[in-house]
């Protein structure tokens, strides 16, 4: 199936591992002209390396900090320079530090909504008049299944990135008659380096092995198997697809099945 996606502009942020690298590669297999930014250099560098052998395209790539709005206006600059203008964006960014709603210190919250919710915002408003002026765009924001069932233990998550989503259904709103549409991937659980750093902190509270912990994931979910990163970016990669012109506003879980609510 032809996405549609040969020659476009594709920022991830992100994208030297995980989910972020996932999309990135996903839609450099599409044809699309891939961007991708992330803290640690080596690791983007070896990100970017990978996905150029195996598509055989040439990766743009920047260091940088993406929660800083100077390092994100200057490395969009630079990849219209090189690239042109962007035609799709994947919003991805670690989740804040694991606690309890009433045990987390103040400084925490306030932390969080500068990693996890200003950040998906400024990135969404810097790419978005690109899109509009050009009539087609496609905002992709990886967040949480914790945005439909808040996940105990993570009381950060659970409040930043339901602010993601409703920023995102907002804009959806406003850019829709502009050929853009913006939507919200609801991972479940899937095997990242933040899987991993939550089995560690519920082993320690169960006094169980992590292995136990990961069984008890898997038998929550009805596939019977924890998500890969590849997954996630199927979902990006079609959401980016000119086949889902008329698919806005969404929050879709990608969870292989364990969420049991019906909306």
């Amino acid at each position: 199936m032809d996405l549609g996606l040969k020659d476009r502009v594709a920022v991830v942020m992100a994208a030297s591992k995980g989910m972020g690298f996932a999309s990135a590669r996903a839609l450099a297999r599409e044809g699309a002209r891939v961007a991708i930014c992330a803290r640690t250099k080596t690791e983007l560098e070896r990100a970017a390396k990978t996905i150029e052998e195996e598509t055989a395209r040439p990766v743009f790539r920047q260091a940088l900090d993406i929660t800083v709005r100077s390092r994100m206006s200057r490395f969009l600059s630079a990849v219209r320079k090189d690239l042109g203008a962007v035609d799709v964006l994947v919003v991805n960014c670690g989740g804040p530090p694991p606690g309890t709603a009433l045990d987390l210190p103040d400084g925490e919250f306030e932390k969080a909504v500068r990693s996890t919710l200003m950040v998906a915002v400024d990135w969404m408003r810097a790419a978005a008049p690109d899109m509009i002026r050009r009539k087609w765009g496609r905002i992709v924001a990886i967040e949480s299944i914790s945005i439909k069932s808040p996940i105990d233990g993570l009381a950060l998550s659970n409040t930043m990135r339901a602010g993601v989503a409703g920023f995102s259904k907002s804009l959806a709103r406003e850019v829709a008659p502009h050929g853009v549409t913006v939507n919200v991937i609801c991972p479940g659980m899937v095997l990242t380096d933040r899987l991993k750093e939550l089995a560690e902190v519920r082993s320690k509270k169960a006094k169980v092995s992590t292995a136990e912990i990961y069984r008890r994931m898997t038998a929550e979910i009805p596939v019977g198997r924890i998500g890969a990163p590849d997954d996630i970016a199927a979902a990006v990669a079609f959401l980016a697809s000119e086949s889902a012109r008329y698919l806005t506003g969404a929050v879709l879980q990608v969870d292989g099945g364990a969420y049991r609510g019906l909306l």
